[in-house]
């Protein structure tokens, strides 16, 4: 029992700034989707992610194959082969993409929001996984690699695909487990949280001295907001009306008279129909 007390503890002090952001997590969930939704969803996406990840460091698939170094073995807590404190951050890094999908696309449910949650999470790995993959470089050390390498600053493009499938399982599951219920959905912490890791990362990248890295992370996830904000914006944008065209707000009901019932409010005349001249 001291052993394992030590062990995690050990966990939390090599590791603060993931307990931080579990925290942070913790609370935004909880008062979004009330704590016993939000304690669902931790364990729910605890397993997938530990399933994949020893799955993964065993025949490759779905991240591709790597390998845990083990070099902090008896400082932290491990699970058969995987660091607890690997597995765990995937919840938090799933409920901000989840969150911050929401947000961008105005609803609580659906396939749409189990995509671009997936998409998220899969777009902060883009900046995660080639940093972590340089954790001798920082305060994380050397605690994996990929014995083949990869095309992307070191990482196989299967890594990435494995995150985004992670993701879609974890939300996609985690729908179909706990219901959506009527409660005021509160997503700007959780939006919040998605940008914090991204910033940390990003900001870890640029003390290492990696511009490549740093770059791409920004464009990436530069791009990635301005799409999905234009797509909300297309998707919300009020249909024209009497009261807010500026071509039919000012006119009077004898001046329509002319038009022949089949034009439609926004202006449209279909060919055939008369046209009343003024003036």
């Amino acid at each position: 029992m001291a052993d394992l007390t030590n062990l995690l503890i050990g966990t939390i002090v090599l590791r603060p700034y993931v307990f931080l952001f579990l925290a942070v997590y913790l609370v935004a969930a909880s008062r979004d989707l009330g704590l016993g939704r939000a304690l669902t969803f931790t364990g729910w996406a605890w397993l997938v992610a530990f399933l994949a990840e020893y799955s993964s460091t065993h025949n490759g698939f779905p991240f591709g194959l790597y390998q845990y170094t083990e070099a902090t073995r008896g400082q932290e807590l491990f699970l058969a082969n995987v660091p607890v404190m690997d597995s765990l951050s995937f919840t938090f890094l799933a409920y901000a993409s989840f969150a911050l999908a929401r947000l961008l696309l105005d609803r609580s449910r659906g396939a749409a929001v189990v995509l671009v949650s997936g998409l998220l999470m899969m777009l902060l790995d883009v900046v995660i996984d080639p940093l972590a993959v340089r954790g001798d470089r920082w305060f994380l050390g050397r605690i994996f690699y990929y014995p083949e390498g990869g095309v992307y600053l070191g990482v196989p493009l299967s890594n990435f695909l494995g995150w985004a499938l992670v993701g879609w399982i974890i939300v996609g599951g985690f729908s179909g487990l706990s219901p959506q219920t009527d409660r005021a959905r509160r997503l700007l912490p959780g939006a919040a949280l998605y940008y914090g890791v991204l910033a940390f990362n990003l900001a870890v990248t640029w003390w290492i001295g990696e511009p490549l890295l740093l770059t791409m992370g920004l464009v990436l996830h530069a791009a990635a907001f301005v799409s999905f904000w234009l797509l909300r914006r297309k998707r919300t944008a009020p249909a024209v009306s009497m009261a807010t065209s500026p071509v039919l707000a000012g006119s009077s009901a004898h001046q329509l008279r002319g038009y022949p019932a089949r034009a439609t409010c926004e202006g449209e005349v279909r060919k055939g129909d008369r046209v009343p001249l003024r003036g």
